[in-house]
């Protein structure tokens, strides 16, 4: 086999056949390393029989075996559930709860179907039997191992051979083949290259723990997230008792789903109706507040928008946003101004999703200005009435989607009266104690609940 030499970044894995003082792809400094690698098959030589070519109607297709996480939000975002031989990697800010919800997840499956192992790069095995005393966990045939040698992993892998497997965290673990420091590019994607072998012949769901950088992404080489099967991401304000669990990348489900989660002192518990909490501490018969139905997935959820418009003392003012685009904020304030005649220039504007939400989508648009306008006018809008819509730069409010999903729960949650753009109305049926509007224009909407 022919050995080549080459040189990565360790902060993006840009390669280059020669050493380079500064990377041309994200600009760092004296970040590159020589890796030495094997050449391959040479080009020309008759591939194995397995590899070779075969049509797509040929290939034998399989049920995908799950297995239950024991945590149904878990599962939600999984698709179902872990998928045998599947690679999942998981990643969130520090002390989110990412080893929390790990530890519950392989407490469950070592009770139901035999033998887990959890490795600790971070933490010895007396701190995690600490945190397991923490959270209730002592399952017998839950096994932890305090290691971060690869060589030594997969040996104690293939002697216990566990029905599933968790590596926190990836950027801890290193293998002795490589000079290169644990955490460096080529060590994480050698690690993780190998475990994904492991994990695809002999079938055992594998789950990654990954560091996130400064900007919340996943630190390491990008390409560790296009090795895995699933990438995972726990979202939530630390000063807030909520967290997220969103799928980005799913080749066995849907990356549309999230998972709600509340941090207790047993550690993770799941929220089933996430709309009530969110909605819980909610002031009624106060100007800013208004309330928006979000799609997450194939779940509505009710958020409450909070908005503070006032005076501003600076030249330029102050436009604030906690939870909803900075960017569309500013849109939308444009807007007010020019084609309703909310002179908001020289205010300073807070907007707050309550609860630690996160919304993105256009169809909060509405509710955004809702809150915007009841603040400004100090106008209270009524507490039972649900507000959504896209908007558009001429005024205009469009059509949203599932306009009957977001209708019926907010009416299972007792509110009365909904404001929808009008070209959604005809989406909605016969919603029991709901009253719907539709709006075409913000000046028709701004009559609706001001």
């Amino acid at each position: 086999m022919k050995i080549v030499s080459r040189y990565a970044c360790q902060k993006c894995g840009y390669q280059s056949a020669k050493w380079l003082g500064k990377c041309p792809d994200c600009a760092a400094w004296n970040s590159f390393v020589e890796e030495i690698t094997g050449g391959g098959r040479k080009i020309g030589s008759p591939a194995p029989a397995a590899t070779r070519p075969v049509p797509i109607c040929e290939v034998a297709s399989e049920a995908e075996t799950r297995l239950s996480c024991g945590i149904s939000e878990f599962d939600r975002v999984l698709g179902g559930g872990l998928v045998s031989g599947s690679l999942v990697l998981i990643g969130g800010d520090p002390g989110i709860g990412k080893s929390t919800i790990l530890l519950q997840v392989m407490d469950h499956l070592a009770r139901t179907v035999g033998p887990v192992l959890y490795v600790s790069g971070e933490e010895s095995a007396r701190q995690t039997k600490m945190r397991g005393e923490r959270l209730g966990i002592g399952a017998r045939e839950l096994l932890v191992l305090a290691e971060t040698s690869l060589e030594l992993i997969l040996s104690q892998v293939a002697a216990l051979a566990p029905r599933a497997l968790v590596i926190d965290s990836i950027q801890t673990v290193f293998s002795a083949s490589l000079e290169s420091a644990p955490g460096s590019v080529s060590q994480v994607r050698e690690c993780a290259g190998r475990l994904m072998e492991l994990a695809k012949r002999n079938g055992i769901p594998t789950l990654l723990v990954g560091h996130v950088t400064k900007d919340g992404s996943l630190a390491g080489p990008r390409v560790l997230e296009h090795m895995v099967d699933t990438v995972l991401y726990f979202e939530g304000d630390p000063g807030h008792a909520f967290r997220i669990l969103r799928a980005v990348k799913n080749r066995f489900g849907s990356t549309n789903e999230i998972g709600v989660f509340e941090m207790k002192e047993g550690g993770l518990s799941e929220v089933r109706n996430p709309s009530e909490l969110f909605l819980a501490e909610r002031p009624l018969g106060v100007p800013g507040s208004a309330v928006v139905t979000t799609i997450e997935g194939s779940r509505p959820l009710l958020v409450e928008l909070q908005a503070l418009v006032t005076p501003s003392s600076l030249g330029v003012p102050r436009r604030t946003t906690l939870g909803v685009d900075h960017n569309r904020l500013a849109l939308l304030v444009a807007v007010l101004d020019k084609k309703v005649g909310l002179h908001l220039s020289g205010q300073d504007i807070f907007l707050n999703a309550a609860g630690g939400a996160r919304l993105s989508e256009p169809a909060i648009d509405l509710g955004m200005v809702a809150a915007l306008a009841s603040s400004h006018l100090d106008k209270i809008i009524d507490p039972h009435t649900v507000i959504v819509g896209e908007v558009g730069l001429a005024g205009e409010v469009r059509a949203i989607t599932q306009a009957e999903t977001r209708v019926r729960e907010a009416a299972k949650l007792g509110f009365t009266r909904a404001v929808i753009p009008a070209g959604s109305v005809r989406q909605v049926g016969d919603v029991p104690g709901m009253t719907v509007v539709g709006v075409k224009s913000l000046d028709e909407a701004l009559e609706q609940f001001l």
